[in-house]
């Protein structure tokens, strides 16, 4: 990095927004040798989001800082996405993270790496880099399975781990227009989770198929194949989600599922009203929810200072 290139980038201070996702779908089709699993999963964003603050240093280190004190450290993945453009680049440019978190932790509604995704565009932005859709692919997939899928966000396929993502139309049923989200208090391992998987639950991708056929059809997806191969683990092993959704079935929500590995899971709406009814009885219950919609990022959530 030239002087002028660090003099330029020292004087800016560059905010991000990082987006939370669900999980219409989750086909788990087999376990690989590796001992990874291969998906097909379709995936939307949505507006309860994670705000990002990059301020350049010159000190040369990355600094993590983060609302929730125990992600305040370098095994953060997005100082890991920081450190991964700066190892590519052979750039030493100092960083200071300062990380809002609102997307709970280990919930199944990919935090974690959706900040990687939203540092890797903020920091091409921001310091002007040169990189391909394929070099931020790249990177993304060597930091999680579900990076990729938040470079672009909005509403897609994602197979194999994760890595091969095809864009949908941009169509979203009215019937889902607003998204109640339920954590229960406990969290999941992703890892523990797919442990327990049976070779009961795995599918050949037909809900994820047809889940997409239907949306780019601009059509309502067929219920019975909002399907999560997830979810009947979770909800046999952890007995406080699978309470967690009798309430809300119980509260009139017509559909819950799992989101990801879990815990949190989802409730669709076509009325604002319904959906603040049951918000309401969740709260009152002393559940950690979230009134959300499906929301397709842009470029423009980069801002620069």
């Amino acid at each position: 990095m030239s002087h002028a290139q660090q003099a330029q980038i020292s004087s800016k201070v560059c905010f991000v927004r990082a987006y939370a996702k669900i999980n219409l779908t989750l086909d788990v089709l087999r376990r690989q040798p590796d001992g990874y699993h291969e998906l097909a999963t379709v995936m939307q964003t949505i507006d309860l989001h994670d705000t990002i603050c990059l301020t350049a240093t010159g000190d040369q280190r990355v600094h993590m800082i983060c609302t929730t004190p125990a992600l305040s450290n370098l095994d953060n993945l997005a100082a890991r996405a920081v450190d991964k453009v700066r190892q590519r680049l052979g750039w030493h440019q100092g960083v200071r993270i300062e990380l809002y978190k609102r997307i709970p932790m280990a919930a199944g509604l990919g935090g974690g790496s959706s900040d990687a995704a939203a540092v890797l565009l903020a920091l091409r932005q921001w310091w002007q880099l040169p990189f391909s859709s394929t070099d931020l692919l790249s990177m993304a997939a060597s930091l999680g399975s579900d990076v990729p899928f938040f470079l672009t966000g909005g509403l897609a396929l994602c197979e194999g781990r994760g890595e091969r993502v095809s864009p949908l139309v941009r169509y979203w049923p009215a019937s889902m227009r607003w998204l109640l989200l339920l954590k229960p208090v406990i969290s999941l391992s992703t890892a523990a989770v797919f442990r327990a998987l049976s070779a009961t639950d795995y599918t050949d991708g037909t809900h994820s198929k047809a889940v997409s056929a239907a949306l780019n059809a601009h059509s309502d997806p067929p219920l019975d194949h909002l399907h999560n191969g997830l979810e009947r683990s979770v909800l046999e092993r952890y007995p406080a989600v699978a309470q967690a959704r009798e309430d809300l079935l119980s509260a009139g929500a017509a559909v819950v599922r799992l989101s990801g590995s879990g815990p949190t899971l989802f409730a669709p709406f076509a009325e604002l009203a319904s959906a603040l009814d049951v918000q309401h009885q969740m709260q009152a219950m002393e559940y950690e929810v979230y009134l959300s919609r499906a929301t397709n990022p842009s470029h423009g959530d980069v801002s620069l200072f």
